[in-house]
């Protein structure tokens, strides 16, 4: 194989979109998916590649630093692309403590390995860590996108992690000379999403007539990536992207909250064959989330000018593909909520 790619997180929703791209395009690299396998991580999102003799799968936890360390020198591993991440906002705020060792921790562990492997023969290396928006803090109404040069102003713990993790990538490079790269992305959406997160989680809901809880009024801004596009964005940063830079993705789709929601409803309407404005009356207003950031809006066009990336799908064309696809796969919704899939691939790789 002409490369070895590590690819932390493969297992989960962006993680396995950007798994299936490498394994595909590049027959040559050998992709290595390293996974926990936690709740959010779910091998059958990879079933279509994973026989690939290019592919492989490791099960294991990157807060273990000798179990990391161990695999790089086993595999011969030349470039990382670091998505595992413990990433659900809601949770951050009950267990603050397991995103520091995620999030944290885990990244050190995997740039101490790179950098004790490598051991300073950078040629033709890279570790290239993929964050987001959210380190950037929260945006007024009128304000401008973030841009690579924002100030980092965190206001959850996951974005604390993160930006933590962030630091600690660009310390590297500044201190060792490791050669480093950092992406900052927008929401993503798409196929195989946990549904915990917006998109998926009022999808199955109206599918199953259960009301739509709206943090607040509904007013929050997001920027929308489709999940495709981001996968491709970091391929093309992690073979042309320069070293020691940082790169924002984002979709050029800003929504309010309560504004993507009945967009959702009627689409979902119209699909299900139900009454125009039926799904609408599913929507609860609830109390708003601890620390809830207004607006986040990403400007990408450093990655459009220096590397000539641009979104290939509008939103209204994007969510419709999306609802779609969760639409011909109830199966898969239901394995996920219901925990069959843990189960399965527990019993698979017990002991191991």
């Amino acid at each position: 194989m002409q490369r070895t790619i590590l690819v932390t997180g493969g297992a989960g929703f962006i993680g396995s979109h950007l798994v299936r791209l490498l394994v595909n395009k590049y027959p040559d690299y050998r992709i290595i998916n390293l996974d926990k396998l936690t709740y959010a991580g779910n091998l059958t999102n990879l079933k279509d590649v994973e026989s690939r003799p290019n592919y492989e799968f490791v099960k294991a936890d990157i807060v273990d630093a000798a179990a990391i360390l161990q695999l790089f020198k086993d595999k011969g591993i030349d470039g990382v692309i670091h998505l595992a991440a413990e990433s659900h906002v809601d949770r951050s705020i009950t267990n603050p403590t397991e995103f520091v060792f995620t999030n944290v921790i885990g990244t050190v562990n995997l740039l101490n390995a790179a950098r004790a492997c490598w051991n300073d023969a950078f040629s033709g290396k890279r570790f290239y860590h993929v964050s987001t928006d959210e380190v950037y803090g929260a945006l007024a109404p009128t304000d401008s996108m973030f841009t690579e040069s924002t100030r980092y102003d965190p206001h959850s713990p996951y974005s604390a992690s993160k930006a933590s993790s962030d630091h600690f990538v660009r310390a590297y490079f500044d201190t060792f000379g490791l050669p480093t790269v950092i992406s900052n992305c927008s929401n993503n959406y798409g196929a195989y999403q946990f549904p915990e997160k917006l998109i998926p989680l009022f999808i199955n809901n109206i599918r199953n007539n259960k009301p739509l809880p709206v943090y607040g009024r509904g007013e929050n801004v997001r920027d929308w990536l489709w999940v495709e596009d981001h996968a491709r964005a970091i391929d093309l940063i992690f073979h042309k992207g320069k070293n020691g830079d940082t790169y924002n993705i984002g979709g050029h789709n800003e929504w309010k909250n309560i504004d993507l929601i009945r967009l959702m409803c009627r689409i979902m309407d119209a699909k299900l064959g139900r009454p125009a404005g039926m799904s609408e009356g599913l929507i609860t207003y609830v109390k708003d989330r601890a620390g809830h950031d207004l607006r986040y809006a990403i400007d990408s066009s450093k990655l459009q000018r220096d590397l000539g990336w641009t979104p290939s799908l509008q939103f209204e064309e994007g969510i419709e593909k999306t609802i779609d696809w969760y639409l011909a796969n109830p199966d898969w919704l239901e394995q996920v909520t219901s925990g069959a899939y843990q189960q399965y691939y527990e019993q698979q790789y017990k002991g191991r």
